[in-house]
């Protein structure tokens, strides 16, 4: 029997993600053998340093590059949003599953964002998240918190913070849906290039895999990530502003909304624009161009 091994981080929430996947291929291959390889990577060994700190980009990704190339595993299983727009050029991303909610969540023993009492407490890691709370809430203190999911959650539980911010998209693949207290508006908690969707990688030369893994591709996602992931790449990739993006695709049409902040969120610059779905990497670039000649390059040098 033919095998492939899935490359994962060895987080529950990663775990859970790379047996969705495994469960996809299974059904569409029965033929072939999947297997789970976990990972250890930098941005889960290095727990108490802010993400904001950690060095350069791709701190959840690199060492799952490394046992790609030296045939350790064969299909990386990868949460989107932390892969960066340009993959070495050995490797190529082969597929990208339908997205999950795309929503920001509130975790709070019960209460909404604007029932926490003044001087509530909100963990977040995010320098995104930190702003949209702040603009929503500006009486609330936002405190830095990391950990995997179930971490944070006991932090409310116990009280050392008042409320979490989550992406709904984690809490649903590990069953965690009651714990939600407020799925939080789009509108106000725009999410960043590529939130809830699964970036499957692969080595370029390997055929195999790479139409394997394009069996479980939903195109719909994959157009609407790729307008995100270009739309990040023009307005630099791996800076540290605080950068949002959603695509939508209706038909033929992907509505793509973008912003842009400096980095204490007090100045915030956000457009839309819609265009052919098949141009999703032109629509991207349109939209940071827009971005950035509204005065967003500031921010971002």
């Amino acid at each position: 029997m033919r095998k492939i091994r899935l490359g994962s981080r060895s987080s529950r929430l990663a775990l859970a993600q790379a047996e969705y996947l495994q469960a996809r291929l299974r059904a569409a291959f029965p033929e072939v053998e999947f297997d789970i390889v976990r990972i250890s990577t930098q941005g889960d060994r290095n727990r108490l340093v802010s993400m904001g700190e950690l060095p350069g980009v791709g701190f959840f990704v690199k060492e799952i590059e490394s046992a790609l190339a030296a045939g350790e595993a064969d299909i990386a299983v990868h949460s989107l949003k932390d892969v960066p727009v340009e993959l070495p050029p050995e490797f190529i991303l082969a597929a990208v599953p339908e997205r999950e909610d795309t929503r920001d969540v509130l975790i709070s023993r019960g209460r909404k964002l604007d029932q926490l009492p003044v001087g509530a407490v909100v963990g977040s890691d995010s320098l995104r998240r930190s702003f949209q709370i702040r603009a929503r809430r500006p009486d609330v203190e936002v405190r830095s918190i990391r950990g995997n999911i179930e971490t944070r959650i006991k932090a409310v539980e116990e009280g050392r913070v008042d409320a979490v911010i989550l992406a709904a998209a984690g809490l649903h693949r590990l069953g965690l849906e009651t714990r939600i207290d407020e799925y939080l508006p789009l509108t106000e908690f725009l999410p960043p290039p590529g939130q809830a969707a699964l970036g499957i990688e692969v080595r370029k030369n390997d055929d195999f895999s790479r139409e394997t893994a394009g069996a479980v591709n939903h195109p719909p996602t994959c157009l609407a990530v790729t307008a995100e992931r270009s739309f990040l790449r023009r307005l630099g990739g791996g800076c540290r502003a605080p950068i949002a993006a959603l695509g939508t695709v209706e038909g033929d049409v992907l509505t793509l909304r973008g912003m842009v902040a400096d980095e204490a969120g007090r100045n915030i610059i956000s457009r839309s624009l819609s265009g052919t779905a098949s141009a999703a990497e032109a629509v991207g670039g349109a939209l940071a161009e827009m971005i950035l000649e509204a005065g967003a390059n500031k921010y971002i040098n």
